[in-house]
């Protein structure tokens, strides 16, 4: 299948789940509140399409996009199917400032939470481009993002356990638990450029990864500046996931699931993976948001907690259809 033809159709399919995103939801309305909508900018209902459900949705797309598009970049840059925006240790350092900011006090003044998490994502970054730096290897890069992880997890943990304050305890559960609740149009710019960043030094470092599919010494034969586009696509999926940890908190499964499911359509090749990766992402939450909505349950399920239920049962069957494919 070509691109623009993936690329198309997930578009198409992207644009369709935040339409029904807008329109359907907990709260039922009529037709004559939906018309009052779309001609009564002061209605009720055009409170609750466009100043709640639109943007609610568009950052479930972001938070998607920027999961999706780190997934890919980093299965490509490791060359590890199994690699997820987790895997570097981003997603962990990032929940870690959310949850220093939360118990702090900081959680009443609007944004300084989510500065914190981006914080917490720049000084990891920072420290896998120095890491990345120093040593080239795929394999040592791993080890080093599993160890951020376990310390930044371990210290998430610490502060459940010397916290001052149930609420205090509880907010940082909350947020660790991944929410596109009561997002903004503000959010979504605030979100936007950055995930534009991220997507363009993607895009500046895909004939890297291209090449790494052939191997180490075929990368370095290439022609290619490969150490300073390895450097590009660490910093662009650390920026890519620190992004979507500030806006949502902690969410699995879809960096890891998305570009398993549409690497067969582009070959495998793990260049052209990037844009429907990103697509696929933004499909996947959108659409998982919309269904914990509109679950009947008393409380409103948090999407981290959703796209695990649903992720974790999906990415067996990916795994399952990937053994079968190698046994042949």
């Amino acid at each position: 299948m070509t691109g623009w033809r993936l690329n198309g159709g997930l578009a198409a399919a992207l644009l369709l789940a935040t339409v029904a995103a807008v329109v359907w939801g907990e709260t039922a309305l009529t037709a004559d509140q939906y018309l009052a909508a779309f001609t009564t900018p002061s209605s009720p209902a055009a409170e609750v399409l466009w100043a709640v459900r639109a943007p609610r949705a568009v950052v479930a797309g972001l938070v998607g996009a920027a999961l999706g598009l780190s997934g890919a970049l980093l299965q490509g840059l490791l060359r590890n199917p199994l690699a997820d925006p987790g895997v570097l240790g981003v997603s962990a350092t990032a929940a870690f400032g959310a949850a220093l900011a939360i118990v702090l006090g900081l959680a009443l003044t609007p944004g300084l939470v989510e500065f914190a998490a981006w914080l917490g994502a720049g000084a990891a970054g920072l420290a896998l481009a120095a890491f990345a730096a120093r040593f080239r290897e795929p394999e040592a890069l791993i080890l080093f993002g599993v160890a951020l992880s376990s310390f930044f997890g371990a210290a998430t943990a610490l502060i459940f356990n010397l916290s001052p304050s149930p609420v205090a305890t509880a907010e940082v559960l909350s947020w660790l638990m991944g929410s596109v609740e009561a997002r903004s149009w503000g959010d979504v710019l605030w979100a936007a450029p950055a995930l534009a960043v991220a997507l363009f030094m993607a895009l500046k470092a895909a004939p890297a990864l291209r090449m790494l599919t052939l191997g180490e010494d075929a990368a370095a034969a290439s022609g290619l500046e490969m150490e300073r586009l390895k450097l590009t696509a660490v910093l662009a999926a650390s920026l890519a996931t620190g992004a979507a940890v500030a806006m949502a908190g902690v969410i699995g499964f879809v960096g890891l699931a998305a570009p398993h499911l549409v690497r067969a359509a582009v070959k495998e090749d793990a260049g052209r993976l990037l844009a429907p990766a990103a697509i696929a992402g933004a499909l996947i939450l959108v659409l998982a948001d919309l269904l914990a909505r509109i679950t009947p349950t008393d409380q409103e399920l948090k999407l981290g907690v959703f796209t695990a239920l649903i992720g974790a049962p999906l990415f067996a069957l990916i795994a399952l259809r990937a053994a079968r494919s190698w046994r042949t």
